[in-house]
């Protein structure tokens, strides 16, 4: 099963949700109000409150994908120019992406060319043209935001220091990160993974998914004066976990975390995690867990997680 954050829930999982909802004294899930439901009014309206906009989505949700766009043009219209900064572009992809905008041609053509620069493989590229073309025709930076998945795998592999020296460490705060932190990303990493994570795993893992997160902070961090919107799946949004926790106070409260939730029973227990959260139609999809085998040990994070 999927959550509406992108991720997968095993059935123990769900069974253990369900225990701590009944035995909670002080917060009920049951009647946690749910968020309103999405329209692109309401996300664009959202997006304009800050500057440093962290837009979640669970990665095949179409809907969610043409919502977003719909948004981000009325943003636009409305006469903002902020960055797009992308989660599915590696940030060594950066110097290729700026000198291939350059190049002529119609904007379908151009975009195309983009994707190819950029690699072309992990996503469903044809979800993300749309904001291509709209970063082309309003001539918006492209920023290429992530980690590449070797470097993510190198982490989970052999630590934060086979990809980062000691300055870059202390500057991502990957040299000190919060007991809390840590908990809850190999939570989270266990339920995306339907249980079949290795528990001596979950340490480097959850380390890989940290470094991912201060590394998507840092890349958007030159463009919070002009604006910046960074498409990511709704974990990196989420501020208890996500990029939030890498930005300074002063940083966060010009931040807005936004969670597109597929419309089930976990999205009001889940949007307790965005400062804006709005429903949506659930994707159809197979169950995620039916075939996913174990995760062997520095198999590193994997690509084509719906969480991202």
């Amino acid at each position: 099963m999927q959550r509406s954050d992108g991720r997968n829930w095993s059935r123990a999982a769900l069974r253990r949700l369900s225990a701590a909802c009944a035995m909670s004294a002080v917060v009920s899930c049951a009647h946690a109000p749910a968020p309103p439901l999405a329209s692109a009014d309401l996300l664009s309206q959202a997006m304009m409150r800050e500057p440093i906009v962290l837009l979640g989505e669970v990665h095949d949700n179409v809907a969610q994908h043409r919502l977003r766009a719909q948004a981000l043009r009325q943003m636009l219209e409305r006469g903002s120019r902020p960055a797009l900064a992308f989660e599915q572009f590696d940030r060594d992809m950066q110097p290729q992406i700026n000198r291939a905008r350059q190049e002529p041609g119609d904007t379908a053509s151009r975009v195309t060319h983009l994707i190819e620069v950029a690699g072309a493989r992990g996503w469903n590229w044809e979800l993300y043209r749309p904001y291509l073309a709209l970063a082309l025709e309003y001539d918006l930076p492209i920023v290429a935001a992530n980690l590449s998945r070797s470097q993510a795998m190198r982490i989970a592999r052999d630590g934060a220091d086979s990809v980062f020296d000691a300055k870059q460490r202390t500057a991502l705060g990957l040299d000190a990160v919060a007991p809390d932190l840590q908990r809850a990303q190999e939570h989270e990493i266990e339920l995306g993974h339907c249980g079949r994570v290795p528990p001596e795993a979950l340490p480097a893992l959850a380390m890989a998914q940290i470094a991912r997160d201060a590394f998507l902070a840092e890349s958007i961090r030159p463009y919070f004066d002009r604006g910046v919107v960074l498409l990511t799946g709704n974990g990196h949004a989420r501020r208890d976990i996500g990029v939030p926790r890498h930005l300074s106070r002063e940083e966060a409260a010009r931040a807005i975390s936004i969670g597109l939730l597929e419309d089930d029973e976990r999205a009001a227990e889940l949007a307790r995690d965005f400062d804006v959260a709005l429903r949506t139609p659930v994707q159809t999809r197979a169950d995620p867990c039916a075939h996913l085998a174990p995760l062997r040990m520095g198999a590193g994070p994997a690509e084509s997680s719906p969480r991202g």
